[in-house]
Parts: C-alpha cells; sequence; structure tokens
C-alpha cells in the first residue's frame, strides 16, 4: 500500500469511496456538491487536499483534509474533515497508515496540529482514534445558515 496526493486522474476511483462514505453516513449529496469537491481538492490554489490509500492501482481509503490559518498561533492547523476505507479493506490498518501520513506532514511542514471530529456512536473509528489522544470536552454546534 502507498498514501500519495491525489491527482486529476483519481478521480474515479475518488469517486467510488465518496459514495461509499456518503453511503456509510446515510447522507444524500448532489452531484455539484461532489463535483465542487473534487475541484477543490486538485485545485492548488485552495487549501483542501486528499491523501489517497492505493492498494494495487486502486484508491482504497481516503483522508481530506483542509489546511488553515488560525488566531492562537502563526502556523496553520489541519482539519481531517473526512477520512474514509472501503468496508472490504477495513480492519488492515489503513486508516492508521493514512493518519500516520498527515501526522508525519505535519510534523514536517510545521503545522499546530492536526483534529478531527467523529460520530459519539462510531465506536469502530472511536476506537481508532483513542489510539491517537482522547477525546476533548468541547461542545460542537451546527448552526444552519441555508434553508
Amino acid at each position: 500500500m502507498t498514501i500519495r496526493t491525489a491527482v486529476a486522474a483519481d478521480k474515479p476511483g475518488w469517486v467510488d469511496l465518496w459514495q461509499g462514505y456518503l453511503t456509510f453516513y446515510g447522507s444524500a449529496i448532489g452531484p455539484e456538491v461532489t463535483e465542487t469537491t473534487w475541484s477543490r481538492i486538485t485545485d492548488p490554489i485552495v487549501p483542501v487536499f486528499t491523501r489517497l490509500a492505493i492498494v494495487g492501482d486502486k484508491p482504497v481509503g481516503f483522508a481530506t483534509c483542509i489546511l488553515h490559518p488560525r488566531t492562537w498561533a502563526i502556523e496553520p492547523a489541519c482539519y481531517l474533515e473526512d477520512l474514509f476505507v472501503d468496508e472490504t479493506m477495513r480492519g488492515r490498518g489503513i486508516g492508521r497508515r493514512l493518519i500516520d501520513d498527515l501526522i508525519a506532514m505535519g510534523q514536517r511542514d510545521g503545522w499546530t496540529n492536526l483534529y478531527w471530529h467523529t460520530n459519539s456512536g462510531n465506536e469502530t473509528a472511536r476506537r481508532l482514534y483513542d489510539r491517537y489522544d482522547k477525546a476533548d470536552d468541547f461542545v460542537r454546534y451546527r448552526l444552519p445558515l441555508k434553508g
């Protein structure tokens, strides 16, 4: 398995994984959102990037992140927005390898931290995440601005 940054030619494999991710969360997102997300991932100006886990020549997992400035530090932070591994490939350490890859990138590039959140009932993911750190005590609020 290798982990690398997504490139334009990866779109079909990424779309398959993305659809699996949406299905896992029971979400329906319009094709324009998928297209815009992919466009952001592959645009070198936009601070969104995706690391793909590749087995053979097939993407089997992804980590999509947003690198952003902070108000409490000079260096940027990295928000891991989406992490997904194809359900047929789970249990092989792919999620751990994707997170470890991001940690190595952050240490190399001087990020202040890597952070993410997950559903409280996502026990499988939380077992992995708890190996890195304990969940903090912050409560998230989401105020919808579009009706």
